[in-house]
């Protein structure tokens, strides 16, 4: 009898698939994890509205000597069956993009419950920006775009980028999740306003380049290839914000 695999997700906080030393550094992470010398890795682009340039990066990425790559499309769906072949994957890597409208493509074709099935049975589920937070009960998201009369409850008008709460996530991992915690300014005052307010649960931020490896629903380390890049514990401890600085491993 086959012993049931963990349970792995590897959210980052922002890079991706990218060919710079960063995100090759990541990416062999993701490799290792999988504990397949050469990986099945399945793309889900959905929140880059399955852009072309993404997808041919995915490719340049992951050529043929180092993983068994191919993506899903949703916008131009093919035949395939698609719970048969995400769950014939070792690894699924969801691009960044936009948070909000992935999550709601993803219900209408069913990927959302696919991707439990998936996790469940062990296949390494991995991304950056939106492909972190979607894993998340909820999170602070740009989804909604830059536009000033959009306001959210608690914060008011935000006149750069429009970050909002976004609390229909998978609810794979527990709590909240902030990505480019250090790679944007508004980021982090949004992410503890939201929190402060309570309309955000506790939960991590982590700066660019860093991912938070869980295994069987625990945390087990954060990981990173760029020195200086850190993660963080977000919390409301008697109705103040405690940030608390969880170090990661560095890797290369």
């Amino acid at each position: 009898m086959t012993a049931k695999k963990s349970s792995q997700i590897i959210a980052l906080g922002g890079g991706g698939v990218g060919l710079d030393k960063f995100n090759l550094a990541i990416d062999n992470y993701k490799i290792k994890a999988s504990s397949k010398k050469k990986p099945k890795i399945a793309f889900i682009p959905t929140a880059v509205g399955d852009s072309a340039f993404a997808i041919e990066r995915f490719y340049r990425v992951f050529p043929s000597e180092r993983a068994i790559a191919s993506h899903l499309p949703l916008f131009s769906r093919d035949q395939r069956d698609l719970e048969d072949y995400l769950l014939n994957q070792d690894i699924i890597e969801v691009s960044g993009g936009n948070t909000a409208n992935m999550l709601s493509i993803w219900e209408i074709h069913g990927i959302d419950k696919i991707l439990k099935k998936a996790w469940q049975n062990g296949i390494v589920l991995t991304g950056a920006s939106a492909g972190m937070i979607c894993w998340y009960e909820c999170s602070v998201t740009d989804s909604f775009g830059p536009s000033s009369s959009l306001v959210s409850p608690g914060l008011g008008v935000n006149n750069r980028t429009m970050l909002k709460e976004l609390n229909t996530g998978l609810g794979f991992l527990k709590g909240s999740a902030c990505p480019h915690y250090n790679g944007e300014e508004d980021r982090r005052p949004t992410y503890e306003k939201l929190i402060k307010n309570k309309i955000l649960s506790d939960g991590i931020a982590l700066d660019d380049y860093v991912g938070a490896h869980y295994i069987n629903n625990k945390l087990i380390k954060l990981i990173t290839p760029k020195i200086g890049s850190k993660g963080y514990k977000v919390s409301l401890e008697n109705n103040v914000v405690k940030e608390t600085i969880i170090e990661p491993e560095l890797i290369s």
